[in-house]
């Protein structure tokens, strides 16, 4: 067996642990430079022109090493979590604002494995604000200025993050920079700004719960549409709204039953309904894949129904023999059982098989 991959795993995580110590290092280090005010030496005013001038840090990078500097003087108790990797960079600014010392036994392990939308959500829910604005904004472009690139944003400092693209004329935003008294206003419940003949720009204040259904219609979405936008969710369930009323109201016709001498088709790959449910119930609708570390894949993403033993092999469609793969995986399966000479011939259609 060839023991290369799990040799070079084993290298990335011993120069992982190295950068985790190597930057808590720098950061205690940092943290007694700043106690000693060693930058007004050097001519700067704080510690932070003196990490983007002097160290050549970005501002962002700058910001974070300099918040982690401040939060390791403060509590030491986030060293070892920021040695050992359980604690990153990119989640510090947002445990700073709510570790106190009467908290950290609590507060500290929420933070821990988090992105940094993660624990945004994590500090918005230990620290709300107490009247958070909530209103519809429109932006326009300037007229002399083509509409050729539109930026779409989701910001939601108190909700998990979900990936969208820029370049759609789609901006769905929590504001939570709005003064009190610009909140009292009444406004227009709904207003868009046109920015070209075909395109314009709607701002909607939306919830927690709005967001995580969105995110799970983008990954519902994500097998017939990989990458779907934000708008392409939303126009979908626009579609599946207006298809229904239509419905409704008699606009559809029914679908006409298949004529005496026409043959009705049965595909070969069907499994029933009873049986995907019971799959997907089982599974947890997630990748169900083993990875070598340990665990399994839990991708959400493009996923499909898997023969653990092939079809062409015997498999049966049971819910012993069925299991939830992403597509990737599914393809890798395919190549295992059959081959990369055999699955070469299917290239771009091996890994939408339900049943290989």
């Amino acid at each position: 067996m060839n023991n290369a991959p799990r040799d070079l795993a084993a290298r990335l995580a011993d120069l992982l642990r190295r950068e985790h110590v190597a930057m808590v290092d720098f950061l205690l280090a940092l943290a007694d430079f700043d106690q000693q005010r060693a930058w007004r030496e050097l001519g700067y005013a704080g510690l932070f022109p003196f990490l983007h001038r002097e160290l050549g840090l970005s501002k962002a990078a700058a910001f974070f090493r300099m918040k982690a500097a401040e939060l390791v003087r403060r509590f030491p108790d986030v060293v070892e979590p920021l040695r050992d990797g359980r604690l990153c960079l990119t989640s510090i600014v947002e445990l700073a604002k709510v570790l106190t010392p009467e908290n950290r036994d609590d507060v500290l392990p929420r933070f821990f494995h988090c992105s940094k939308q993660e624990a945004k959500a994590v500090s918005a829910e230990l620290a709300p604000l107490e009247e958070p604005p909530r209103r519809t904004l429109v932006t326009e472009l300037p007229r002399e200025a083509p509409a050729k690139r539109v930026e779409t944003r989701l910001i939601a400092a108190e909700t998990p993050s979900q990936s969208v693209r820029r370049g759609e004329p789609v901006c769905l935003e929590v504001v939570n920079d709005v003064k009190r008294e610009e909140v009292s206003r009444p406004r227009p419940r709904d207003e868009s700004v046109p920015l070209t003949v075909s395109l314009s720009r709607l701002h909607v204040t939306v919830s927690r719960a709005f967001l995580e259904k969105l995110e799970a219609a983008r990954l519902a979405l994500s097998h017939a549409r990989p990458g779907a936008t934000v708008e392409d969710v939303l126009e979908a369930g626009l579609e599946l709204v207006l298809a229904k009323n239509a419905k409704k109201r008699a606009l559809v016709s029914r679908r006409r039953p298949p004529a005496a001498n026409q043959p009705v088709v049965s595909r070969s790959d069907h499994v029933p309904a009873a049986i995907r449910r019971e799959v997907w119930k089982r599974d947890g609708g997630c990748c169900q894949w083993p990875i070598a570390s340990g665990g399994i894949c839990g991708s959400r993403v493009r996923l499909e129904l898997d023969h653990i033993v092939p079809k062409g092999r015997g498999g049966g469609s049971t819910v012993s023999n069925l299991r939830i793969l992403c597509r990737a995986h599914n393809v890798l399966a395919a190549r295992l059982a059959y081959g990369d000479e055999v699955m070469d011939r299917f290239t771009g259609c091996a890994g939408r098989a339900q049943g290989r």
